[in-house]
């Protein structure tokens, strides 16, 4: 192939992204395809600890030992690895080397990792530690991590020698990986993006700690039965986790209810019920570097396990009514919150991992002698959402009450150490709590948010004398028959910086959502567009398409320099390129449909295009809109004659995603897509014309499998109610096309790839309230003969039962379409049909997803990680330096 172009010098890689030079040994063994000594590890000067009596010349004598046990890293070739596994088969699992199964050999394989991610992980700790460098501490009621083991391998650099060492032991790697459980620790969205925040972190050699809750079970299992979505519980831990760490010894008590006392030098919290947050913590790799960074997770047990005196009496429920108590609160992933206990779980849940996690960071930076004042110098704290709002209440309350600090320095102290991430931009979503809840379960928190408020309305007061609107509308408490806080409100006077998530949705923020606090300006507020990691979404998901990328640019640097694909542009046109493209994407369609072929019994045409949406089931996101076009589509395949058929473009949909146990309406659109698809797949004369599949449990393994075969993906959300999405990224990256609304980050991607890359319809932002309005007073009609058709197979419950067709098609109903699926259902068509006049282009088509591929640079998520470190958190690279090792120059990375 000829030479490929540089990329445009006029927009060139971020510098901090420039790790091109010296790599890390494993790298620079898979360069050379050798495997060289195993490096020596890090020296930590402060790290060893002395045991109490012992003598300055024993301490030095004992740390010269510690450090000769253990000099260097773990072995890196082959024989080597085999022994680290048989040795976790005996010893670990306690099961005979000569018969062990497939999860045998998994477990024995994740340990053998977990002790090479162990030593690098201790290492970067003590580096940290020694360094005294200021960290970031990540909080996220959502950790959507997707499976361990191939991940870690790919970013350590040691995949080839351990595919080969399970090879000679008769196993083979992908069938060991697929023994692996998703982790049920999030749902959508907001977890993964923390997961792909958590990899360019470390990656990045920033200083970070993963901080949320190690839930029991995840949110659910979905199925689907008799058509119809079904819950199950998730029990992801049945077999144990390999890749956490009980950290028995890192445990802190955290109060619910009790009373409040007046010592006479404060407030004194007392009584009430006390439970113990135990860690868990999981090691994150990064990408190329020997940094290492932690995901810890709480768990919460009893402070006292078991009562004896209740047994003794017979009274065994009571025994154990502690314990089941505390053990709630870790259980479930969002707990149904539609009743009294649901609600109190839910704020339970927030309160713990949040208690916990700053006793934590203050137990940290306390190890240097120094005032809780000067916290914001080495810790960060970024909240994801709404979900840890109350640790700003905390911290002030640990500082007053705990540390003996008074209001001013601990709130200008708090607002120093917080920022803020909102993830939507509907009022009506934003989080509240009834303060009557929060006086029951947190009283002193809930004397510190009064406080807040009135220092702060007395402020505002000042400032607007007057106006009482813009008070109420600004307040922390929400003044009704049940007066409510505003954890939003909250959030925004706590911290120092409030971002949103895509232009669009950061723009949102400042004129709807909170305009009073932007005119106020005590809050910084910016834009930090969401990203995706190219490691696990394109390396580790699409190999074939990532030796392609690799192939072409002359290097494989691009996964941690994104910016390099850009000379994949310049031979978009190539006809090698594309075959070699259109190559990677058949075999991803092949892999897609023998899963299709396994879970449904039907084989599908992988030449067809495959249309794909795959997210959480709701409204807004609008896959009705998408199920009636495919019912359209459905009816005019019926109508078609033979030579017409001849020249229409074949589809598959995909359709996956959960709908919230307690949410009709989107379980109803669940089963009228099941619907659909049983009549479709069904019929003869449709053929592989179309096909419809509902993929149930969509997780990240799923989407691994689905993302890399898509041709055409749909986010097609109704304008302005999509803060980002990162599944968009995810699926460009893999090399398709959008169909999409001007919402979320669809409009920066088509910025960034070209119009011509993105299939775009539907009412713009700045339309929606006045179109809602058209239809909901009958100054608009939608009058379509094919709307029509559909709503009236619908009615004679062609694809479902009343019970389902009845709210469907009331939703369709001008009056009640508030996500204006009708309105924008024409334009959807019109846009569909330039989908088809495209894909049967076959070279337009491919050049257009490689120019898109080219492109995508903007939205890794190692460029939005950058800007959170220089714009919000002020946090500085930490490369540490095994000490036989010639890291990459840490001069680079801190420009």
């Amino acid at each position: 192939i000829p030479p490929s172009s540089p990329p445009n010098p006029s927009d060139p890689p971020h510098p901090a992204m420039s790790l091109s030079g010296k790599r890390t040994a494993s790298f620079q063994d898979l360069a050379k395809g050798t495997v060289t000594a195993p490096e020596q590890r890090y020296q930590s000067v402060t790290g060893a600890s002395t045991p109490q009596g012992a003598a300055p010349a024993d301490d030095e004598k004992r740390n010269k030992l510690l450090a000769g046990l253990m000099s260097q890293y773990l072995s890196r070739d082959v024989l080597a690895i085999q022994k680290q596994i048989i040795s976790h088969v005996e010893y670990t699992l306690a099961r005979t080397r000569y018969n062990f199964d497939s999860f045998g050999a998994y477990q024995a394989t994740a340990y053998a990792v977990r002790d090479r991610l162990i030593e690098s992980w201790n290492d970067t700790q003590h580096y940290f530690t020694e360094k005294d460098v200021k960290r970031v501490y990540y909080l996220s009621l959502e950790f959507l991590m997707g499976r361990y083991l191939t991940n870690a391998l790919m970013n350590i650099g040691v995949h080839s020698q351990f595919k080969e060492a399970l090879d000679g032991i008769g196993f083979n790697l992908e069938a060991v990986a697929s023994e692996e459980r998703d982790p049920g620790l999030g749902n959508g969205g907001l977890g993964r993006l923390a997961a792909c925040f958590m990899d360019s972190l470390a990656t990045l050699n920033l200083p970070g700690w993963g901080y949320g809750i190690r839930y029991k079970y995840g949110m659910f299992e979905q199925k689907i039965k008799d058509l119809y979505q079904v819950e199950i519980p998730d029990y992801w831990l049945v077999h144990g986790n390999p890749w956490e760490i009980e950290r028995l010894d890192v445990t802190y008590p955290v109060r619910f209810f009790g009373h409040l006392e007046n010592n006479g030098k404060g407030w004194e919290w007392t009584g009430g019920e006390v439970v113990q947050a135990v860690a868990y913590d999981s090691p994150i790799p990064g990408y190329d570097t020997y940094n290492t960074l932690n995901l810890r997770l709480w768990n919460a047990k009893p402070a006292k396990e078991f009562d004896l005196d209740s047994f003794s009496k017979g009274d065994y429920y009571a025994a154990i009514a502690a314990k089941e108590e505390a053990e709630k609160i870790s259980s479930v992933l969002y707990p149904n919150d539609s009743t009294d206990s649901g609600k109190e779980l839910r704020l339970k849940q927030q309160y713990f991992f949040v208690c916990a996690t700053l006793q934590d960071a203050i137990r940290r930076f306390l190890k240097k002698d120094r005032p809780l004042t000067e916290l914001h110098t080495k810790v960060a704290i970024q909240l994801n959402d709404t979900h840890p709002t109350i640790a700003i209440v905390e911290l002030m309350r640990l500082l007053m009450d705990e540390h003996g600090f008074g209001w001013s320095a601990s709130w200008k102290t708090t607002r120093q150490v917080f920022s803020y991430t909102n993830h939507t931009v509907l009022p009506e979503a934003l989080e509240k709590w009834s303060c009557a809840l929060m006086e029951k379960l947190l009283p002193r928190h809930m004397q510190i948010i009064y406080e807040i408020n009135r220092r702060h309305l007395e402020e505002l007061a000042n400032k607007y004398p007057g106006d009482g609107d813009k008070l109420a509308r600004m307040s922390i408490i929400e003044d009704g028959y049940q007066k409510m806080v505003r954890m939003a409100n909250l959030a925004v006077v706590g911290s120092h910086t409030c971002n949103g998530v895509a232009a669009i949705h950061s723009g949102l923020v400042k004129t709807n959502l909170f305009p009073d606090f932007v005119k106020l300006g005590q809050t910084n507020f910016v834009n930090m567009t969401n990203g995706v990691t190219p490691r696990r979404w394109m390396q580790q998901a699409n190999p074939d398409l990532s030796s392609v990328i690799s192939h072409w640019v002359e290097s494989d640097e691009w996964v941690v320099n994104y910016d390099l694909c850009k000379a994949l542009e310049a031979h978009k046109d190539n006809a090698d390129l594309q075959r070699e493209f259109a190559d990677a994407k058949k075999k991803n369609k092949m892999r897609l449909a023998a899963y299709i072929k396994k879970h449904f019994g039907i084989e599908v045409n992988t030449d067809a295009l495959f249309d794909v949406q795959v997210k959480r089931i709701h409204e807004y996101k609008r896959q009705l809109l998408n199920i009636l076009a495919v019912i359209v589509r459905y009816n005019q395949i019926k109508k078609m004659s033979a030579e017409d058929k001849a020249k229409a473009v074949p589809r598959v949909n995909i359709f996956g995603g959960k709908a919230a146990a307690g949410y009709a309406q989107a379980k109803n659109i669940i089963r009228l897509i099941t619907g659909v698809a049983n009549v479709v797949n069904n019929d003869p004369a449709v053929g592989d014309l179309l096909k419809v599949f509902f993929l149930p449990n969509y997780n990240v393994t799923l989407a691994e499998t689905i993302i890399p075969a898509n041709d055409l993906s749909e986010h097609i959300s109704t304008a302005g109610m999509e803060a980002s999405g990162t599944s968009n990224m995810k699926f460009v990256m893999n090399g398709g096309l959008i169909i999409g609304t001007f919402d979320g980050a669809n409009i920066e991607i088509r910025e960034e790839c070209g119009d011509d890359t993105m299939f775009t319809f539907g009412v713009l932002t700045e339309q929606i309230d006045e179109e809602r309005n058209k239809l909901k007073y009958g100054n608009y009609t939608v009058n379509d003969d094919r709307l029509n058709e559909v709503k009236r197979q619908i009615a004679e419950h062609k694809y479902c039962g009343e019970d389902v067709a009845g709210p469907i098609l009331k939703a369709l109903e001008p009056y009640n379409d508030y996500y204006l699926v009708t309105r924008d259902f024409v334009s959807y068509l019109d846009a569909q049909d330039k989908v088809d006049a495209t894909f049967a282009d076959k070279a337009k088509w491919n050049s257009l997803c490689i120019q898109a591929v080219a492109r995508m640079g903007k939205f890794s998520s190692d460029r939005t990680i950058k800007e959170y470190a220089d714009q919000i958190w002020h946090v500085d690279p930490a490369p540490f330096v095994p000490s036989s090792v010639s890291y990459k120059d840490p001069s680079a990375l801190k420009q």
